[in-house]
C-alpha cells in the first residue's frame, strides 16, 4: 500500500466514531446518498471526504479502504480525478449559481468512476436561495452521485439539510495527535506543543498560526503584559503600537483575544492544577532578564472579562483600533 495517509481516512488522526461509521457504511455497501460532515474547524473533515472518495471508487476490491496505488486513487491523489469534486464558498458562501451547475453536472452520469463525489463545504454559510436550490437535488438524488456537506458544529444549519442527510460528527483531536501533524509539516516540537495548546483541537487552526504570524505577536502581547515596569511614556506608545498589529489581524483578530483567554486562563488555574499546561505557556518568559508581574485570582477574572468585553465591541463593529487600545490598557 502506498505511504499516502491523507489519502485513505481510516489512517487519518483522532475521529474514532467518524471511522467506524464510514467503514461500516462502505463494508455493507450502505452508503447513503448524502452526508454532513460536522464538527470544528481545521480537523479534517475534507480529507475524510476525500479519503471515503477514494475508498469508493478504488480499483483494489479486497478492503473497504483505499488501495493508494490505483489510477483512481492516484489521480484523486494529485487534485485531476473527475468524478471528485470540491464546492468551495465564495465570500461568505455557496452561491446559487454555483448550486445550479452542480445540479447540472450531477445530471450526467460519472466519467469513468462507479460514483461521483463531491464535497460542499461551510453549508452552514449557504446564501438561503442557495439552500433551498440544493435542497431539490436531495429530495431527488440523481443515481452514482454522493454528496459531502461540511458544517461548523458551531453554527446553525437549515433541519431541511440535517434531515435529508447522515450526520457524521466530527470532534477536536488530541494535543499529541496535534503534534505530531504539526512536525509532519515541519513545525520544530517547541512551537508544535503551543500552537497546538492554543488550536483548541484543530490541526488546520494550528497551521494557520504558524502562517500568519499571530503567535508572535501573541508572545509580544505577554510579554510586554508580563514585564514589571512603570506606566511611562515610552510604555504607552509600545502598547499603542502593539494596538495597531492587533488591529491590523482583521478577520485573525478573533483568534488572537481566544489565545489572551487561553493564557490569562492557564495562569488562573495552574497553582490549583499541577497539570495545567500553564508553565509551557509561559515558556519562553524564562529568559526573560526584567522582573515579571503576578496576578492575583480576582485581577485574572477582571482581565478575562475585558477580552470578552472586547470580543463583544467586535461583533458589534465597534472600531478594532480603539477595541484593542482599550482591551490593552485594562489588561495592565
Amino acid at each position: 500500500m502506498a505511504d499516502h495517509p491523507p489519502l485513505c481516512f481510516t489512517r487519518l488522526f483522532g475521529q474514532e466514531k467518524a471511522k467506524r461509521m464510514l467503514r461500516r457504511s462502505l463494508a455493507t455497501g450502505r452508503v447513503p446518498h448524502a452526508y454532513i460532515f460536522r464538527g470544528p474547524e481545521g480537523v479534517g473533515r475534507k480529507l475524510f471526504g476525500r479519503g471515503l472518495a477514494a475508498a469508493i471508487n478504488c480499483r483494489d476490491h479486497s478492503t473497504v479502504t483505499a488501495c493508494g496505488v490505483c489510477p483512481s486513487c492516484m489521480k484523486i491523489y494529485s487534485g485531476n480525478h473527475p468524478d471528485f469534486m470540491v464546492i468551495s464558498s465564495e465570500k461568505g458562501g455557496i452561491k446559487i449559481g454555483q448550486v445550479r451547475k452542480l445540479c447540472k453536472d450531477l445530471s450526467y452520469p460519472p466519467y469513468e468512476s462507479v460514483m461521483r463525489v463531491v464535497i460542499l463545504e461551510d453549508v452552514h454559510a449557504m446564501r438561503p436561495e442557495a439552500a433551498n436550490s440544493l435542497l431539490k437535488t436531495l429530495e431527488e438524488p440523481p443515481e452514482n452521485n454522493l454528496l459531502i456537506l461540511t458544517a461548523d458544529s458551531s453554527r446553525q444549519i437549515l433541519a431541511t439539510l440535517t434531515s435529508r442527510c447522515q450526520v457524521v460528527p466530527f470532534s477536536g483531536l488530541q494535543g499529541d495527535d496535534i503534534v505530531t501533524i504539526l512536525e509532519q509539516h515541519g513545525i520544530n516540537p517547541a512551537d508544535a506543543q503551543l500552537f497546538a495548546h492554543l488550536s483548541g483541537g484543530s490541526p488546520g487552526k494550528a497551521l494557520l498560526l504558524e502562517n500568519t504570524g499571530i503567535v508572535e505577536l501573541w508572545k509580544e502581547i505577554v510579554t510586554v503584559l508580563s514585564v514589571e515596569e512603570g506606566g511611562s511614556d515610552a510604555d504607552i506608545g509600545v502598547v499603542l503600537k502593539l494596538a495597531e498589529k492587533m488591529a491590523g489581524l482583521k478577520e485573525h483578530l478573533d483568534h488572537l483575544l481566544i489565545f489572551i483567554k487561553i493564557w490569562l486562563w492557564d495562569l488562573l488555574v495552574a497553582p490549583h492544577r499541577p497539570s495545567s499546561p500553564g508553565g509551557m505557556m509561559i515558556e519562553f518568559l524564562k529568559e526573560e532578564p526584567r522582573k515579571l508581574r503576578k496576578w492575583s485570582s480576582e485581577q485574572l477574572f477582571t482581565q478575562l472579562q475585558a477580552v470578552e468585553f472586547a470580543e463583544k465591541g467586535l461583533a458589534r463593529n465597534c472600531n478594532r483600533l480603539l477595541v484593542c487600545e482599550v482591551l490593552l490598557f485594562r489588561l495592565q
